[in-house]
């Protein structure tokens, strides 16, 4: 089930759920590589979801921080597919997928942010 938000359901935390999907592959193949930088990637991923549902359920400034954290986590799991590219660890190709996704999250975010 997906968390509201004023009554409809939350997008953005379903694109953040895509994007948790989409970096199974890449998780995978950095996996075993550097498993401290999958690790890193897999709690990055795991937090936006986690944040987005959480903002979801509350109000105010509340609301806004968890929203901020979940962006954060966003960008950190954009950099870290982007660092796995630039490291050689997986192909730019197999990480575009989930950092679209993120970015998506992050353009749904801004406003909620501001």
């Amino acid at each position: 089930m997906n968390p509201t938000t004023t009554g409809s359901r939350f997008r953005a935390y379903a694109t953040a759920l895509d994007a948790l999907r989409l970096t199974r592959a890449p998780l995978a193949a950095i996996a075993a590589i550097d498993s401290g930088h999958a690790d890193q990637l897999r709690r990055a991923s795991l937090s936006v979801v986690l944040n987005l549902a959480e903002g979801a359920r509350r109000r105010g400034r509340d609301r806004t921080h968890f929203f901020r954290i979940a962006a954060g986590s966003a960008a950190e799991a954009r950099a870290a597919l982007d660092a796995a590219a630039a490291l050689g660890l997986i192909a730019e190709s197999d990480a575009a997928a989930a950092w679209a996704q993120f970015d998506a999250v992050l353009a749904m975010l801004w406003p909620l942010t501001r």
